[in-house]
């Protein structure tokens, strides 16, 4: 069973991702609030995919993204993303993110992301 991280400083963003996530069958070991959040749970948790907001106070899901990456080159993080941040989806696909998400979250197309990061 997948082992996910959730990156996002809405609670009930978390909330529908880790019900989408379950509900399809992975498992959720860890969420965060923020990006600095999000890299020290990475180190402590090992997951195999993260989500990551891309808007986020302290430390956006870019600066969080390119911090992971240097932990572990091979993390696979998926961009949750907003309509019109395509340049920072963009940016972020260059920094090494395996596929984004936009929100509104549609449960199929969530798992159809996270299905194809673990391939």
């Amino acid at each position: 069973m997948a082992k996910i991280l959730i990156v996002d400083d809405a609670a009930f963003m978390r909330m529908m991702l880790r019900d989408i996530l379950t509900k399809n069958g992975f498992e959720v070991i860890g969420e965060a609030v923020n990006g600095a959040d999000g890299v020290a749970k990475y180190k402590e948790l090992s997951p195999d995919v993260v989500t990551m907001d891309i808007t986020m106070p302290e430390m956006d899901g870019l600066a969080a993204l390119k911090e992971i990456k240097k932990v572990d080159p091979s993390a696979r993080v998926l961009m949750c993303s907003a309509m019109g941040q395509q340049a920072m989806v963009i940016e972020a696909i260059q920094n090494g993110a395996k596929d984004f998400i936009v929100k509104p979250f549609q449960a199929e197309r969530v798992k159809e992301a996270v299905n194809k990061a673990l391939r």
